[in-house]
């Protein structure tokens, strides 16, 4: 049996999160700072920044065994098949070792047509890793991505440090969904972790499911976390919504790089229009769940939008693309800082009809690879908006 060290959970050890709540029990990692968290009564917001996409304990160690103890919640949708338990990737000096998932929890069910969200109280759980490499390692890891994550007790079988500041630059994401890592295989291969990982940064995701709607509070959390390089990834989220019209949404853009700008002003600014979407290129939203094959096991979705309402400023995918093309080229010629990309070079025609999405919203674990593989070869290599010597 292994002696067992157990190490407090502090700070120092997690990255990736904007706040660390000190709970009854342990450390709750949020991707929204509290001022912001007070500002919003949204359910579906305050589900998504708290699940840890892109938070991770990272250690210098010898231990070859180490046990966390967590309270996670899980997600219930009504109506919906059973989701599967959210992973944990550990990976040793960058490689990934392996993987596991806690059972139990507080279990939060969500009602999509009414809106609901009701949280039931179960019991906390381990992660456990063993056989690791001998000697002295860097050891990161990675929460569920999508899966709250309350940190209780951190154990090994050798003493822990927090890891050395490698020197890299700090990359702030923003964006939907996707950003996020839904349909993704694990936390450390969302497309943005990635990225990150090719691109040789730090990253920090604010990738917030169901969430990238222009937010002020999230403007502002941006504004004032440090970050060598900022991107935001903007559309589909307010295409789903239906949350404005274009006559909004222009200065609403405007606005949210404006905050950016009084905190970063001349960090590397890179903003990501949406990657393909079929349900909504030409088809105004809101999204709405589509139910008919859930005796399968498979939940789609489908746009409720008239195309005709177009004309009365309702936003698609391809409305917003040109529109964010055009905002980025006014304000570039004054911020050289300011770059663009469109989404389709990251998801297009061809990947759709290769690899389409199996919701018809969310990119699969294959996509998500592709996507970040592509990200990393536009964005991060010489000649790259977020290139060496960028920032």
């Amino acid at each position: 049996m292994n002696d067992w060290i157990t190490t407090p959970l502090s700070p120092a050890l997690v990255r990736g999160a904007l706040e660390l709540e000190r709970t009854a029990r342990g450390l709750l990692p949020h991707r929204l700072p509290a001022r912001a968290r007070a500002q919003f009564s949204d359910g579906q917001l305050a589900m998504a920044e708290s699940q840890p996409s892109g938070v991770r304990l990272v250690l210098r160690t010898r231990a070859t065994a180490i046990e966390l103890d967590t309270l996670p919640t899980k997600r219930e949708y009504v109506g919906a098949p059973p989701r599967p338990d959210g992973v944990y990737d550990l990976l040793v000096d960058g490689r990934l070792f392996g993987q596991a998932s806690v059972t139990g929890g507080d279990t939060l069910v969500v009602d999509m047509t009414a809106g609901t969200f009701e949280t039931r109280p179960g019991a906390p759980g381990t992660v456990r890793f063993t056989d690791l490499p001998e000697g002295p390692k860097d050891v990161e890891l990675w929460l569920p991505h999508d899966e709250t994550t309350e940190l209780l007790a951190l154990r090994t079988d050798a003493p822990v440090e927090p890891a050395a500041d490698r020197g890299r630059r700090v990359w702030l994401h923003h964006g939907s969904s996707i950003s996020h890592g839904s349909n993704a295989a694990s936390p450390s291969t969302t497309w943005p972790a990635l990225a990150a990982s090719l691109g040789r940064v730090e990253l920090v995701n604010l990738g917030l499911g169901g969430s990238a709607l222009l937010d002020p509070f999230t403007a502002r959390a941006m504004r004032d976390t440090p970050a060598d390089l900022l991107s935001v990834k903007i559309g589909i989220n307010l295409v789903n919504a239906d949350l404005m019209r274009l006559r909004a949404f222009t200065p609403a853009v405007h606005g949210f790089l404006d905050t950016l700008r009084e905190g970063h002003p001349r960090t590397p600014l890179l903003v990501v229009s949406p990657i393909l979407c079929p349900i909504h290129e030409d088809t105004p939203g809101p999204s709405v769940p589509d139910f008919s094959d859930i005796a399968a096991g498979r939940l789609r979705f489908r746009a409720a939008g008239d195309p005709a309402e177009r004309a009365a400023g309702k936003l698609t995918l391809n409305v917003i693309r040109e529109e964010l093309a055009r905002i980025v080229a006014q304000r570039a010629a004054e911020d050289p800082y300011l770059h663009h990309l469109d989404g389709r070079e990251l998801y297009g025609e061809a990947d759709a009809a290769e690899l389409p999405l199996p919701d018809a919203l969310h990119p699969d674990a294959a996509s998500h690879r592709r996507i970040g593989e592509r990200f990393a070869a536009s964005v991060f290599t010489e000649g790259g908006p977020f290139g060496a010597g960028k920032a």
